[in-house]
């Protein structure tokens, strides 16, 4: 599980995915997210603008993050 510090309360979904270097741009994650590529605490997430907070599970590619 690859740990992802936040300075904020929360970070979007699709900044997450931008921030991470999943995807390149806004429009990018967007699609990626529509395509229901993403889990949020082990469910599909279809919704961009969706808030992650500290401890949330994000499941993307394979790989498993956690909001620190």
């Amino acid at each position: 599980m690859i740990e992802v510090p936040i300075e904020t309360e929360y970070i979007t979904l699709g900044q997450f995915l931008k921030y991470m270097k999943i995807c390149q741009t806004g429009g990018q994650a967007k699609q990626f997210i529509l395509e229901g590529k993403v889990k949020v605490n082990g469910a599909i997430e279809l919704k961009r603008g969706k808030k992650l907070h500290k401890n949330d599970i994000i499941e993307v590619d394979g790989k498993t993050y956690i909001i620190k």
